[in-house]
């Protein structure tokens, strides 16, 4: 299926299906297209929403997690979402949902978590020597797969326009340190709602221990590994993360009478 991004109060998002929300949330580099497979498997039972996160153009003083965080809140409630979604997020993206749920914790009631930085991450977006050089460009979007050949040529061109723009890479360098700078490990045990790792265990930007050490400081946390996996598990492992995806959402499911 192709996504159908649409344009309201002043986002870009996709949102298709009906019924529970899963609020999707893409990485420093990502794109709606990340969640592709996500949005395919889940349409037929769930609403997703994708936010195209403002990235590359939102004004520099804002560029940082807590701005994108502010960005997110704006558009849960100009979408006017329901009292209380599942959110998930990838690399940046889960960091950004992590801090969203400390503020907003009756909003979320389930958190999925890939690759998430908020605790460490070897990220290339803090030092970006290195414009004009698409071999460069090539070997570091690679670096984010197990399987180099998942970074097709359309990806690494993406990538490759933004940093040859002076404003896009102040952006991407500000929001990169701001979350290096944001570490949350002595905040998460406020989380208490159930919560799903999906990590890849070849993850060289988050490595499979930051995996276990996001299992021992939240509360409820279940982690899985996909093998012969990098750093976006939802785009390189699509069956195998949708599969962990779906039997997370059926076993913390809640009937009203439960939840009374």
């Amino acid at each position: 299926m192709e996504l159908r991004r649409q344009h309201q109060h002043g986002y870009e998002f996709v949102d298709e299906g009906q019924g529970p929300v899963l609020l999707l949330l893409h990485g420093l580099f990502g794109a709606l297209s990340n969640w592709h497979d996500v949005v395919r498997e889940f349409v037929p039972t769930h609403r997703v929403i994708i936010p195209l996160l403002p990235i590359y153009d939102m004004p520099l003083s804002q560029a940082g997690v807590p701005g994108l965080v502010a960005y997110v809140e704006g558009f849960v409630k100009a979408m006017d979402l329901p009292a209380s979604f599942t959110v998930l997020g990838n690399s940046l993206g889960g960091h950004i949902a992590l801090v969203y749920t400390l503020k907003n914790p009756a909003r979320v009631n389930r958190l999925v978590l890939t690759g998430s930085s908020g605790l460490f991450e070897d990220s290339m977006g803090g030092s970006f020597p290195k414009r004009g050089n698409y071999a460069y460009v090539q070997e570091r979007v690679g670096y984010t797969f197990y399987d180099p050949n998942v970074a097709t040529q359309e990806l690494v061109d993406e990538v490759f326009n933004v940093t040859n723009s002076n404003a896009k890479c102040l952006r991407i360098i500000a929001i990169a340190r701001s979350a290096q700078r944001h570490n949350l490990s002595k905040e998460l045990a406020r989380i208490t709602v159930p919560t799903l790792l999906v990590w890849g265990l070849n993850d060289t930007i988050t490595p499979p221990p930051v995996a276990h050490e996001f299992e021992r400081l939240l509360p409820r946390a279940e982690l899985r590994f996909l093998d012969h996996c990098g750093h976006a598990p939802m785009m390189e492992r699509s069956a195998g993360f949708n599969a962990y995806l779906r039997r997370f959402l059926r076993t913390t499911e809640t009937t009203p009478a439960l939840a009374a």
